[in-house]
């Protein structure tokens, strides 16, 4: 079968992870890269054997391309997704899909007038762990779904803020550790739980010198009827686990950094537990999970994007939908974006 030809136009810290997991994919072949500094785009192209840009429009004009990976600052993502699908070409954008609803709107606005493809990059939906529990939440193996919870207790210097002009500020991070560093729990979380209804928040700005929040506090209502909570900081040193459970009346699953730590299901016990519970312990299934799992983190994320980029493959050679096209994309943004408001109104956010 014929390659898709790529380009990925931002060659900061994401775009290298795209291109490592292009040049694992056999159906895929990296083209070209643009980036605003010429240094990036060349280092990056030298790399992989690609041309390198530094205008998006010179790439698109000169060069045939299938699909473009968006890896620039998130408040440019649907300036640049637009662009490229206008182009005529597929387009995959890294979180988050956009920092603003109407720039959302407009993208699958688009997205219907061209007929292209559009992925949104979560590429922890494909880890083994979530995989594994959202399938027994379908099965409903866990029950009705009563708790579910994020705990993502970062670590980010202030060097960090300083590396790049953009980083912790609304116009063009579109927030602090919720939009750029929790947008991935956040995603898992409601993937697995299902749709927000309500939200009560608090954050604030308690460690860096920075515009947006590098701690939050939420408090979440499913649709079900089932209850959570997201926690979040970059103020956390030198960095924990992360952490997403969720809690069904017949099972429990908790996935630390990406694995399953734990997984009890009441279908496997062979005895009833007890009126005060049966303790925690890791079950053998979330043993065998972990013990598969790469050790490197940097690795495994390379792993992920590319099959990511394969399902966008696939939906573009079958002409069907990738598991985490433009609708998806947009949820965990509106979950974050309702943290925002209910934080600043001290009210309860209702999410249409």
């Amino acid at each position: 079968m014929e390659k898709l030809r790529f380009g990925i136009v931002g060659c900061g810290v994401i775009g290298p992870t795209h291109a490592e997991a292009l040049q694992s994919l056999p159906q895929a072949e990296l083209v070209a890269v643009a980036d605003v500094i010429p240094e990036k785009a060349q280092k990056l192209a030298d790399k992989f054997h690609a041309t390198a840009y530094t205008d998006l429009q010179e790439m698109l004009d000169r060069e045939q391309l299938d699909v473009v990976d968006v890896c620039t600052p998130s408040g440019m993502h649907g300036e640049h997704a637009c662009q490229i699908m206008r182009s005529g070409r597929h387009v995959i954008i890294e979180k988050p899909m956009e920092i603003r609803k109407d720039r959302i709107e407009e993208i699958l606005q688009v997205q219907r007038e061209t007929g292209k493809k559009v992925a949104v990059i979560s590429q922890h939906r494909f880890d083994e762990a979530s995989q594994q529990v959202h399938q027994l939440i379908q099965e409903q193996a866990l029950g009705r779904m009563v708790l579910g919870n994020a705990a993502i207790p970062w670590w980010r210097s202030q060097k960090y803020y300083d590396s790049g002009a953009w980083r912790g500020t609304w116009a063009l991070d579109g927030g602090g550790i919720l939009m750029n560093q929790s947008i991935h729990s956040i995603d898992i979380l409601q993937w697995l739980m299902g749709r927000v209804k309500t939200i009560r928040a608090y954050t604030d700005t308690l460690v860096h010198k920075m515009e947006t929040e590098d701690v939050a506090v939420a408090v979440l209502r499913f649709e079900s009827g089932a209850l959570g909570t997201i926690s979040a900081t970059t103020g956390a040193y030198p960095g924990a686990t992360t952490r997403i459970e969720v809690f069904g009346d017949k099972g429990s699953a908790i996935i630390e950094d990406d694995r399953l730590g734990y997984l009890h299901l009441a279908s496997q016990d062979s005895e009833e537990v007890g009126p005060y519970g049966g303790g925690r312990k890791k079950s053998d299934a979330a043993a065998a999970a972990a013990k598969s799992t790469a050790s490197d983190p940097a690795a495994l994320q390379a792993s992920t994007h590319a099959q990511q980029i394969a399902d966008m493959i696939r939906a573009i050679q079958e002409d069907g939908t990738p598991l985490v096209d433009g609708h998806s994309g947009r949820h965990p943004v509106e979950i974050i974006l309702g943290i925002y408001e209910a934080a600043s109104t001290g009210k309860e956010v209702t999410l249409s």
